[in-house]
């Protein structure tokens, strides 16, 4: 809570540079979004002067933000000179550590994705992992251009609020559990590796990630699940992220539901890769190692395809009750599967849906997401990159 009313009257006014820098990152969002606009294109799209957009894009130009083309010639009046984001104008690394695995990427400015890595664990091991994660970081780093790397701006840390809630289901001793319990993720990464680190729900750089990797238009309301070792989501709630006052709303792998068995259940531990894995622990059959990405889930049969079913419904009953709260434009399902248990998971969800009853609404539709189990680690990289120079919030823009 906090003394200031949701109507304070008192909002503050911008000063001139904190209206230039507004309207730079203006300026940065057009070119980001529709590369290759010529200083014209850029000025008819933001509304700014085109004498504005000319002095801001000569100062972008000339802190590595920004490159100019080849001037397009045959057209009237003088040639149109394309514009575009510089790659090595700024670099970060999105980092996701999760329950059972990490993924480390980094990716410049054009959100290409310059190097990559992944491991699969049982559990995290406090210990351990912050050294190792740093040895990865180091190595990723090296593949920033040398005269650029004053240019990684730090690292993007997504990672499941409150990790050490569910490391006893995964088989974790109390001691490993304790360890997290106490631990300042942050401040032990930031520790390990030197770099500036920020810190995300992992369901929301998801969430993220997914909606810089949709094409224009993107819709401004989206209802994000990412099936993992638990259930990752996010909210796009009238185009911004949805976060909260802490940082970790939208859990909605927390909403209950009723089990097979009729008794209050979460979504959590229907529809994730855990709730898989226990189906076939009951069943006797061994969990293989590695990224679920990577087995043969044909070889679990029926077991998939009884999972799929409650996954499906679980995830069905959740598209239904956030849509209730968001009005939702669509919502995304993705996974952290092979490619066919994506698609076959997101077509049983329709599939649902379609035989659920409406009311006053009718159910939103349901994607496939684009990014999988990459998802919670590309827009950890991005999410510092846009807050430092695109983002026109307050609060991202230090005011």
């Amino acid at each position: 809570m906090t003394d200031q009313d949701v109507f304070d009257p008192s909002a503050r006014r911008m000063s001139v540079a904190e209206l230039r820098q507004n309207n730079e990152r203006a300026v940065l969002t057009a070119i980001a979004t529709q590369a290759g606009s010529s200083a014209a294109e850029i000025a008819r799209r933001t509304h700014l002067a085109p004498q504005s957009v000319a002095r801001m894009l000569a100062d972008l130009e000339r802190v590595g933000l920004i490159a100019r083309g080849e001037a397009r010639k045959g057209l009237r009046g003088q040639p149109a000179v394309p514009i575009y984001l510089n790659p090595n104008g700024v670099f970060a690394i999105g980092c996701e550590l999760g329950w059972q695995h990490y993924r480390i990427v980094l990716r410049n400015l054009a959100g290409e994705v310059l190097g990559e890595h992944s491991r699969h664990y049982d559990f995290p091991a406090a210990d351990s992992i912050f050294s190792e994660i740093a040895s990865l970081v180091r190595i990723l780093s090296t593949l920033v251009p040398e005269e650029f790397r004053d240019r990684l701006i730090g690292i993007g840390l997504a990672m499941p609020t409150n990790i050490f809630r569910n490391l006893d289901l995964l088989g974790a001793p109390r001691s490993e559990v304790a360890k997290w319990k106490d631990l300042d993720v942050a401040a032990a990464l930031n520790e390990a590796t030197d770099l500036e680190v920020f810190p995300f729900n992992d369901g929301n750089a998801a969430c993220w990630g997914e909606l810089v990797a949709m094409g224009a238009p993107r819709p401004r309301n989206i209802a994000y699940f990412l099936v993992s070792t638990f259930i990752g989501a996010g909210v796009i709630a009238d185009g911004k992220l949805w976060e909260g006052a802490r940082g970790n709303a939208a859990n909605m792998g927390g909403m209950l539901i009723s089990g097979d068995d009729g008794k209050p259940t979460f979504v959590h531990l229907v529809a994730s890769i855990h709730a898989f894995e226990a189906r076939l622990t009951k069943a006797g059959v061994t969990i293989p190692p590695g990224m679920p990405e990577s087995w043969n889930w044909d070889a679990f049969a029926p077991h998939t395809e009884e999972w799929l079913d409650a996954a499906s419904r679980a995830i069905a009953i959740a598209v239904i009750n956030a849509h209730a709260m968001l009005e939702s434009d669509l919502a995304i399902v993705d996974s952290a599967l092979p490619d066919t248990i994506r698609e076959r998971l997101v077509l049983k969800v329709r599939e649902r849906l379609a035989n659920k009853p409406t009311l006053t609404s009718e159910h939103p539709p349901v994607l496939q997401g684009n990014l999988g189990g990459r998802a919670p680690a590309m827009g950890a990289a991005l999410m510092p990159i846009y807050r430092r120079y695109f983002s026109r919030d307050a609060a991202d823009m230090g005011l």
